[in-house]
């Protein structure tokens, strides 16, 4: 990768600080670290290769040397704490963009914080916020994004069912990931910017709503202390929760757990 191809593309946003490194731990602490240190908005770790990658509630993450492209970015949104997996969405639907403007690529949104194959339950993508927090407040957020960019024809048996890359899905063979982290990071700006106001975020949680396949699927909800919750996902609420409606029309707003589709929504 071009550590100055991806910097001058892009020149006059706030990510101005874009740091390659070969091989790391883990971008998100590389990232954290330097927000602890007092680092302004838009420090950018980017790495060939992470050691100790890490997803969601804990899970290690791994990916050939090479083949996705690994970052984190550093955020200071004026944000209150609950509303930090605003971060999220902005990411989710930066990263969306990219796929589409430099891989020719659709690839759909799966809450919380997945982008998966349209149509699909395979995973092409996984996002994760991880906040500052000083006194209540919070001081930054250090979002990182694994991305499967162009991995082998022919994976692991444990992968072939739950993950794919985007060559898989008819992007070129040589598509850049300077160019994906370059559009990803012109688009996360301005969502950036709305993240700004009241209105802003309006237009950022509508944007998600829109392009969130989970919404209008049936899901089996697997929760963090063991229970299920199965039903129809009918929205994501404000405080970034999954509202899903049981088949005996309760209602239940999920904070975490593991989404299953289980019928995909109707088309729109």
């Amino acid at each position: 990768m071009s550590p100055a191809r991806a910097r001058s593309s892009v020149d006059g946003t706030r990510f101005a600080d874009v740091r390659w490194v070969e091989e790391t731990g883990s971008t998100n602490d590389d990232v954290l670290a330097a927000a602890r240190a007092g680092a302004a908005e838009g420090v950018v770790v980017v790495a060939d290769v992470q050691r100790a990658g890490r997803g969601r509630l804990g899970r290690s993450w791994q990916a050939p040397p090479g083949s996705s492209l690994l970052c984190t970015v550093l955020l200071r949104p004026a944000l209150d704490p609950a509303d930090a997996h605003l971060a999220v969405h902005a990411v989710a639907l930066a990263a969306q963009d990219a796929c589409r403007t430099v891989a020719g690529v659709e690839v759909a949104l799966k809450w919380p914080n997945d982008l998966i194959e349209p149509g699909g339950t395979r995973k092409v993508g996984g996002i994760l916020a991880e906040s500052v927090l000083e006194g209540g407040r919070l001081e930054g957020v250090a979002v990182g994004l694994g991305l499967n960019v162009a991995w082998p024809v022919d994976l692991p048996d444990e992968l072939v069912e739950i993950a794919t890359a985007l060559n898989h899905l008819g992007a070129p063979a040589d598509v850049s990931r300077e160019a994906l982290l370059g559009a990803l990071l012109v688009e996360l700006d301005t969502w950036c910017d709305a993240l700004a106001t009241a209105a802003g975020r309006e237009r950022l949680r509508d944007a998600y709503q829109r392009s969130c396949s989970t919404i209008g699927a049936e899901v089996r909800v697997q929760l963090v202390d063991g229970d299920e919750r199965s039903g129809r996902a009918e929205a994501v609420l404000d405080d970034g929760a999954l509202l899903v409606r049981d088949h005996a029309g309760a209602e239940h707003a999920i904070t975490a757990g593991d989404v299953h589709h289980l019928r995909p929504a109707p088309p729109t």
